[in-house]
């Protein structure tokens, strides 16, 4: 598909949503990181022409990141007139649970409660303007590999590019005039104090991802499952006790 296609098709569906919902947003919050994938969200929800309000939600975040976030969110402001952004500094606040709970010590836990304790940031300034929480996993993430904290950066309103390739996602980038730096640097989800990036958690790259979820023949097909097969609680329905009386 053409990229200025699926740029259109993806506006042209958020504002669609919003005129049709009865709940009848006001605006559009948005988590931005850095990354290509919220860069890419932002930017195509300030394209709406509705109010878009962008946040930065550091937490103990490694300077090179949160740069890139803060690069992001300057040159929204500069091309946008409907774009609100807020930095939001959350060391404390993420420093006051971690002590709360040091009796429950545990890495991939805390990582995990990062992105949880932004979803709640970004629904509490999403009530506040009568917005939509717009999310920005991207298909490979969402529906592939379970690539995303539940009820963390998983939590949103509506999600414009989850059936968007991460290939998909940077051609809109580049479409789109988002930062080379940020679309050249190492893919993250940023909730390590380490910094460990995308291929060093999942053992793949997006590229080698996107094959083996397009063709079982692939080499690394069995590996996709393997990774796949860890995160299914994440893309499966809620398991419910039903009773037949």
């Amino acid at each position: 598909m053409d990229v200025k296609k699926r740029e259109k098709i993806i506006t042209d569906w958020i504002n669609n949503y919003c005129d049709t919902t009865s709940f009848n947003p006001k605006s559009l919050v948005v988590g931005i990181s850095g990354g290509i994938d919220s860069s890419v969200v932002s930017t195509l929800c300030a394209k709406t022409g509705r109010k878009t309000i962008v946040l930065t939600m550091p937490i103990k975040q490694i300077k090179t990141q949160h740069d890139l976030s803060l690069m992001h969110a300057e040159w929204l402001k500069k091309n946008f007139n409907n774009v609100e952004y807020h930095l939001i500094e959350m060391d404390k606040i993420f420093n006051s649970f971690s002590n709360v709970l040091n009796n429950f010590e545990n890495e991939h836990g805390f990582a995990n409660s990062r992105a949880r304790l932004r979803m709640a940031t970004l629904y509490q300034v999403a009530a506040a303007n009568s917005g939509l929480v717009v999310g920005t996993g991207n298909k490979v993430e969402d529906f592939g590999v379970g690539f995303y904290t539940k009820y963390g950066d998983g939590g949103v309103d509506i999600s414009p590019i989850a059936d968007c390739t991460k290939t998909q996602v940077w051609e809109l980038g580049r479409h789109l005039g988002v930062s080379d730096k940020i679309i050249k640097s190492q893919p993250t989800d940023g909730l390590w104090d380490d910094g460990r990036n995308d291929v060093q958690q999942l053992g793949m790259s997006y590229e080698d991802l996107e094959k083996a979820m397009a063709n079982k023949n692939d080499p690394n097909y069995q590996k996709y499952l393997k990774i796949r097969e860890k995160n299914l609680h994440k893309m499966n329905p809620i398991p419910v006790c039903k009773f037949n009386e």
